[in-house]
């Protein structure tokens, strides 16, 4: 019986070398692909060299076969041992050919159907929040960091920045090759600048699961303040927020969620590139016809600039702009850590120190952690020396609580902390809301957009008092802010003493 041979033309050093990366590849692709079906892999850079890694090497070592036997055929011909005909010669009357057609169908038959399980397996593994928030590591710290706190901590990665379709899909990753370089030159800036241009359309991605035109009433708010006094004194403000929807049904009366309504069109022109300075707006009714030019009346924009300007439309990434990646400030999250009981509120000048702690000029994480103990620690030492024995572990376990929350929400190693990125709900910290909703944007005739604090809450109570027995839920309590500052409140806006920090 005649003895099968490898095609003569295969057994060169380059076609050798090409099978072998070509099998060991596919042999460690198998194994990985099985580990991951029945376990799982876990670690995002294992995760690269499965899916990204190994095919590349496998495809080199496949077309280095062809390119070996070629390579040899040239030379073989060049020494007259073979003749001139054509390269690739089929016939499959002699047995070496039929051999070497057999293996050819068989070897691309498998490869097309691993590298279809691959490709598939490729593109979850792209798709996955390990890939997007894991494998750079230092760069993605802050927001990995912060989805995993947000509402959104269960909703993927992809499906908000990329939503459905492959358009979108192959958009994202040919974006992504410019920060693959960014990565591995170390030109990526610190911190990463928002808002993102290239971000789909919200009503594709965020409407998927978030329906404003079915948004109705009022949505309950309570927030715990502590004042910055020897007491730490609790202020409570309880409040309804007027959520209202989009609905063509209840226009004009349907609260916040007007401002995305399909009956309505909001377009504005901001003076910076982050949208904080918005001196122009324009208002839309689809419906009539009817549309309402608004002017910030102290700076607007001259004829030329709002010509030169390409206005935008406004969607729900124009208030919910830190809507799974919010850096919350020490004011806020010092708040929380009181009224969860992490720190304990009997603790003199508890708040004041925390968020003096939390706020300083760290550079590494582990600087930040030794400079919380050292600087709380010898502040209670110094000025509560009766304390400082007396209540030790409440005192180390304000300490702890100080440290989680520094590594929550601020990353030296990327510049990045709350004060980097505004967030545009509400108007405490940030101008939010009183970009527009400032009583200064006017129409020529008067018109002003709504500045009245009823407009889109209801206080319900507020301090250390309960509701009064009075109370218009249509329009709620009247603020009165904890410390007596007249009338000022109601001249200017929080923001502009409310910095995150100790005013």
């Amino acid at each position: 019986m005649e003895k099968k041979h490898l095609p003569a033309l295969s057994q060169n050093w380059l076609s050798m070398i090409g099978a072998v990366l070509a099998l060991v590849s596919f042999f460690i692709i198998l194994f990985l692909l099985s580990i991951n079906l029945v376990i799982g892999i876990k670690n995002p850079y294992l995760g690269i060299v499965l899916y990204m890694v190994l095919p590349a090497f496998l495809v080199l070592g496949l077309l280095l076969i062809p390119a070996g036997m070629y390579a040899r055929w040239r030379r073989l011909q060049g020494q007259g041992k073979i003749g001139h005909e054509k390269w690739p010669a089929i016939d499959l009357n002699k047995r070496s050919h039929r051999t070497s057609f057999v293996i050819f169908v068989s070897g691309t038959l498998l490869f097309i159907l691993v590298s279809a399980v691959g490709m598939y397996q490729a593109y979850r593994y792209t798709d996955s929040v390990a890939f997007c928030g894991r494998t750079c590591h230092t760069v993605m710290k802050p927001e990995y960091t912060t989805y995993q706190q947000s509402p959104h901590a269960r909703v993927k990665c992809a499906e908000c920045h990329i939503g459905p379709g492959v358009g979108w899909y192959a958009k994202s990753k040919l974006s992504g090759l410019y920060q693959v370089y960014a990565v591995i030159a170390n030109v990526y800036p610190r911190p990463i600048p928002t808002p993102i241009s290239s971000l789909r359309p919200a009503r594709v991605t965020c409407e998927q699961c978030h329906w404003p035109g079915q948004f109705f009433g009022a949505m309950q708010r309570r927030f715990d303040h502590y004042r910055y006094d020897k007491q730490n004194t609790r202020w409570l403000l309880n409040m309804l927020l007027r959520v209202g929807s989009g609905s063509a049904m209840t226009a004009g009366k349907s609260g916040i969620h007007w401002h995305v309504g399909h009956d309505i069109t909001i377009e504005y022109i901001a003076r910076d590139i982050r949208r904080q300075d918005i001196p122009w707006v324009r208002v839309t009714d689809i419906r009539t016809g009817t549309v309402k030019v608004f002017q910030d009346k102290e700076k607007p924009l001259s004829e030329n600039e709002i010509a030169a300007a390409v206005p935008r439309i406004m969607d729900c990434m124009d208030c919910h702009n830190r809507p799974s990646h919010n850096l919350q400030s020490p004011d806020y999250e010092i708040d929380r850590e009181l009224s969860f009981g992490r720190i304990d509120g009997s603790l003199p000048d508890i708040k004041s120190e925390a968020v003096e702690a939390m706020r300083g000029d760290y550079r590494s994480d582990a600087e930040a952690v030794k400079g919380i103990e050292t600087t709380m620690t010898d502040f209670y030492r110094k000025n509560y020396p009766e304390i400082i024995e007396a209540r030790k572990e409440a005192i180390a376990d304000a300490v702890k609580a100080v440290q989680r929350a520094f590594l929550k929400n601020v990353f030296p190693g990327m510049n990045a902390k709350w004060s980097d990125y505004p967030n545009d709900i509400g108007h405490f910290i940030f101008r939010g809301c009183m970009r527009c909703h400032d009583g200064r944007h006017r129409t020529a005739g008067g018109s002003a957009i709504p500045h009245d604090c009823h407009t889109c809450h209801i206080i319900l109570e507020q301090w250390k008092e309960g509701p009064t027995e009075t109370l218009n839920l249509e329009r709620g309590e009247d603020f009165r802010h904890p410390v007596d500052i007249g009338f000022a409140w109601k001249e200017m806006g929080c923001y502009e003493c409310h910095r995150g920090v100790q005013p």
